[in-house]
């Protein structure tokens, strides 16, 4: 039985470093190891700070590096380069001792003159998609006013779905997200994101859909700069938005979509409506169509009671006139009657029957008749003919 090996317990002794002393032998060393030399990669995440000093990384197909640039340097070099640009850099490794990070201290920078090849790859797909009209404005979509109904394409362990999920519910918490998960970096990311949006047109009832991942590095995006993404966007059936998780850089699946959005709490906010803002309208539009109800009524009692008056004074006016005419033609019946002649001392002899007796022949010897004078009848009889 082979005996167990002897543990040597290392206990600290007199020569303890500080993390500033490691950090400055590290330091030390590589100053002493490297001389300064040529570089060439690609560059990435290229920014220019407000110091004036240029940090980027420098990459090539295995490895990268970061890289700083003084401001004391950059100016001969002109404006920063381009993401994807490949140059010629000269300068050495060096310890950025605050923070304790490996970096290439750069002197001198000069393009090669030829792009990268994720950036050949970058440029190719651009032509391709915006010869078939894939970027034009007139192709864009509205977004709904009021979505029930979200897909969500991204993955399920991302941020970019926290953020998403924590601003519809709190904007819009009637929203549905149906989230269709898909690897949105590294190897076999673009055709699963390609997948999930062709998976898209088959749900049911979908009203909307995001597309997108969290924060990252600009390499992080080179997923939804591929074809197949952007022509699976351009697929999909209801208006879409593009949330990649980046302000500053855009993707060619931002310039596909209907929207464009900088993060993914930014495409969550355009997405869906603010339930606050919501009531605050339908109060707004209450009060207005009280007010307008009202309004309109008042004036509808004015038109009645105005019409009414109308009404009421013609009516007053046509039996005015209906009095006067019959009073006039009663006037001039009453002038015309033969009792008003009565009135003026004149008498009317009339038979039992009711005739007149108009002469002497109807005026029989002994026969009885009335006279009729202004106040009535008086009995009279012929005593001779």
């Amino acid at each position: 039985m082979a005996p167990s090996p002897q543990l040597t317990l290392v206990t600290p002794g007199d020569e303890v470093w500080s993390v500033t002393q490691l950090v400055g032998a590290a330091k030390r060393v590589l100053e002493g190891e490297f001389a300064p030399r040529w570089v060439k990669g690609e560059v990435v995440q290229c920014k220019a700070a407000a110091s004036g000093h240029w940090y980027f990384t420098l990459r090539d197909a295995a490895s990268q590096v970061r890289c700083c640039m003084f401001r004391n340097h950059n100016f001969r070099a002109g404006t920063p380069p381009r993401d994807g640009t490949e140059v010629f850099v000269f300068g050495r490794p060096d310890l950025y001792e605050q923070k304790g990070e490996f970096q290439f201290v750069v002197t001198q920078l000069l393009p090669t003159a030829a792009i990268g090849a994720a950036q050949r790859e970058l440029e190719r797909v651009k032509a391709l998609l915006q010869r078939d009209g894939l970027f034009d404005h007139a192709r864009k979509r509205r977004l709904p006013r009021l979505p029930c109904t979200v897909a969500v394409v991204t993955s399920v362990a991302g941020a970019a779905l926290r953020d998403i999920a924590t601003v519809v519910r709190a904007r819009w918490p009637l929203c549905r997200l149906l989230v269709v998960d898909a690897r949105v970096q590294g190897e076999g990311a673009a055709e699963a994101i390609a997948a999930a949006l062709r998976r898209v047109n088959r749900l049911p009832g979908v009203e909307l859909c995001i597309v997108g991942r969290g924060g990252g590095g600009r390499e992080d995006l080179s997923a939804f700069n591929t074809e197949a993404v952007c022509r699976a966007l351009a697929a999909v059936k209801v208006p879409t938005i593009s949330a990649v998780g980046h302000e500053t850089d855009i993707s060619l699946s931002d310039l596909v979509a209907d929207l464009r959005a900088a993060t993914p709490s930014a495409a969550a906010e355009q997405a869906v409506a603010d339930r606050r803002e919501v009531l605050r309208q339908l109060a707004e539009l209450g009060a207005r169509l009280a007010t307008g109800l009202t309004a309109r009524t008042r004036v509808v009692e004015e038109r009645l009671a105005r019409a009414g008056d109308r009404l009421h004074a013609g009516a007053d006016g046509a039996i005015r006139r209906d009095r006067h005419r019959a009073e006039r033609l009663g006037a001039q019946l009453d002038a015309l009657s033969p009792l008003r002649i009565l009135d003026r001392g004149y008498a009317v002899p009339v038979d039992a029957a009711g005739r007149v007796l108009k002469r002497r022949a109807d005026f029989a010897p002994g026969a009885p008749f009335r006279l009729r004078v202004a106040d009535g009848d008086v009995a009279a009889r012929v005593e001779e003919s």
